[in-house]
């Protein structure tokens, strides 16, 4: 589904982490050339015996992501279905154009995750600590637009949530983030697969 909506909206490169079934991934997905798209593949399993988290697995794929500390690239998780979410070329060069760490899209709380994890304030910033001027808080909904500087302190293949690393920008008001309305979905188990796919 990303892989489409990425060549659909004009991205051509893409890497992806993997891990857990690396091999089969490898084989199942090829160069990409069937979407228009290169894909270079960031061999956790391979290299460190198995995944790095989300902060440690960019950072160990920034040498493909990014050329200088000032790079941006899209952060999309594999297991959330978001089929109108648009990866939107003029908003991403809006964004290299400001100084902030990284843009996240923020979604209403399932059932599963009550509590959220950031709230939002009425500038647009993320709020680690507490809930926006509305009194919520919102669920990361695994997209975002990030900067390679965010990642500097992380040495390649030592694993490292991406978490604290957002809590800390926040804190420095260097992180942007708003509501996604469209349908959002967090593929958990096969049971949820299988109802998606009905």
């Amino acid at each position: 589904w990303h892989l489409e909506a990425l060549a659909r909206d004009g991205v051509r490169e893409v890497v992806i982490n993997t891990a857990w079934l690396e091999d089969e991934i490898v084989d199942a997905l090829g160069d990409g050339s069937r979407w228009g798209l290169t894909i270079h593949y960031s061999l956790e399993g391979r290299d460190h015996g198995g995944a790095l988290e989300t902060a440690g697995g960019i950072a160990k794929a920034l040498p493909l992501l990014a050329n200088r500390a000032t790079d941006c690239f899209w952060v999309v998780s594999g297991d959330v279905f978001v089929p109108e979410f648009c990866f939107d070329r003029e908003l991403a060069q809006h964004f290299a154009r400001t100084t902030l760490a990284a843009h996240l899209w923020l979604v209403p709380n399932p059932p599963y995750h009550p509590q959220g994890d950031f709230g939002l304030d009425a500038q647009g910033f993320g709020l680690a600590d507490g809930p926006g001027p509305d009194g919520a808080r919102w669920t990361y909904a695994n997209l975002a637009l990030c900067r390679a500087s965010m990642f500097d302190g992380i040495a390649p293949g030592a694993k490292a949530a991406l978490g604290p690393l957002l809590v800390d920008a926040m804190r420095e008001r260097r992180i942007s983030a708003e509501l996604y309305a469209g349908e959002w979905e967090n593929v958990g188990t096969p049971a949820q697969w299988a109802a998606l796919n009905r």
